[in-house]
């Protein structure tokens, strides 16, 4: 989706064709990956027969035994004959790498040989060793077996999938030879590039609580109601699953966020340096517990700490749509629906993040409390003016594409699901969000009760 959806202006086709493009690309490259792969074994198959073939020819020789030697060499061999330079032909030479195809694992395209992992490369455009394909983990030279990233499009063994290589716990990247990853307090691995631009504790992420709620005013979804977010680690998620009864509908997924509206007591991360001198991480974290008071449709907003800032405010996105539609008494959604709509409305927010640029923003002098309690701190008259927002990085540009690729793409039955069927509704009425509910409520078969 792109920032004309904001305007509510009519629909583009070319970005409709843009995205089907992008989709065909998408699709034409798996099934180059399918077929090459499948070539490479039918490569292996007819290897094995030939190697096969030569060995019983030897062995019938030796079991005619010498007597005949001379005579044979005065006969010439039938038409049915494998000469020796059938069996072992001069090796091809790969149209990617310009290296010989050793091993005879090669896929013909474009009516030229290939090693299947440069021919895959040159489909995504990405460029060729002159003389190996080398893993992006391990640096050893791949031959026949790879993976490689949907998105990111290394290419690796498959065995690091398994092997205890970290993986960022945001980009999902493996950590790449040469390199190393920080490892959080709570277990989670973390490159250094998103390391680099993360949100690590409550005070910090303050800024893109109030930039949210200017989003959704934006969207004529103003919250009116004053609520905290806390940046937290992962337990103390899983405990405030517990203790809201949210029942286990995410199939596997790592829970990011959550909206409570439950009383509880929250530890959240108040303090935390990033690095130190010479680039190493400081283990300088200071957390405060709080007590989210009575019950309400929403006491408060929790978040996984130590991710990057487009991340974190793509998952502050999705719980606060579920904020508003409980707010505004949307009550009883369909699951899938309500998680759907709240994915469209973070996947909205995540396009103009390529497009950000640097603005003044006003955050509270005062405590990490004082700070997360409400966006009421921002008229604080002892609060300090200072810039928060600045203009994205490269990487941080690749990961909102990142990040729009992991929503557009999810396979999950709920998430997945739900954003495709509401996304489909959104570009039926015209990307109006307002149309898009009312759907909403007529297939769930309810109606929004009293406000709260």
């Amino acid at each position: 989706m792109s920032m004309w959806l904001f305007s509510r202006s009519k629909h583009d086709p070319s970005k409709e064709i843009s995205r089907h493009g992008n989709e065909d690309r998408r699709a034409r490259e798996q099934i180059e990956i399918a077929k090459a792969k499948q070539e490479s074994l039918k490569q292996e198959e007819e290897k094995s027969r030939l190697e096969k073939s030569k060995q019983k020819g030897k062995t019938k020789q030796v079991d005619d035994g010498d007597d005949h030697v001379e005579d044979e060499r005065q006969v010439k061999p039938p038409k049915d004959h494998v000469d020796e330079k059938d069996v072992n032909p001069p090796p091809s030479i790969c149209r990617g790498c310009n290296s010989a195809i050793e091993d005879g694992i090669k896929f013909d395209a474009f009516d030229v040989p290939w090693h299947p992992p440069c021919l895959i490369l040159h489909s995504q455009q990405l460029p060729i060793a002159t003389n190996k394909i080398p893993c992006y983990v391990c640096n050893k030279k791949i031959k026949r077996e790879f993976h490689a990233h949907p998105f990111w499009k290394e290419i690796y063994c498959p065995g690091h999938d398994d092997d205890g290589t970290a993986k960022c716990c945001s980009c999902e990247r493996l950590e790449s030879y040469g390199t190393k990853y920080v490892m959080l307090p709570d277990g989670r691995w973390l490159c250094r590039e998103c390391m680099e631009c993360a949100v690590m504790d409550t005070v910090e992420c303050h800024y893109l609580h109030l930039e949210i709620r200017e989003f959704f005013e934006g969207l004529n979804r103003k919250i009116h109601k004053e609520f905290p977010v806390f940046l937290v680690e992962k337990e103390v998620l899983n405990i405030a699953e517990k203790e809201e009864k949210i029942q286990d509908n995410h199939y596997g997924m790592v829970t990011r966020g959550i909206c409570l509206s439950e009383e509880q007591t929250v530890k959240s991360v108040t303090k935390w340096r990033k690095m130190g001198p010479n680039n190493q991480l400081i283990s300088d974290m200071a957390w405060k517990s709080q007590k989210v008071i009575g019950k309400s449709e929403v006491t408060a907003i929790l978040i996984l700490y130590g991710l990057p800032r487009v991340l974190t405010g793509y998952i502050l996105a999705h719980e606060m749509m579920h904020a508003w539609l409980r707010l505004n008494g949307y009550k009883k959604l369909n699951n899938v629906l309500e998680e759907g709509l709240c994915q469209v409305l973070g996947h909205l927010w995540l396009e103009p993040q390529k497009y950000a640029t640097p603005d003044v923003v006003v955050v509270a002098a005062a405590d990490a409390s004082t700070a997360s309690s409400s966006s009421s701190s921002s008229r604080n008259p002892t609060a300090i003016t200072t810039s928060k927002k600045r203009a994205p990085s490269g990487y941080e540009k690749k990961l909102v594409e990142f990040f729009k690729y992991q929503i557009e793409t999810d396979e999950s039955p709920v998430y997945g699901e739900g954003f495709k069927k509401v996304n489909k509704m959104m570009a039926s009425n015209n990307y109006n969000l307002e149309d898009t509910l009312k759907k909403i409520v007529s297939i769930s078969k309810t109606a929004p009760s009293s406000k709260s």
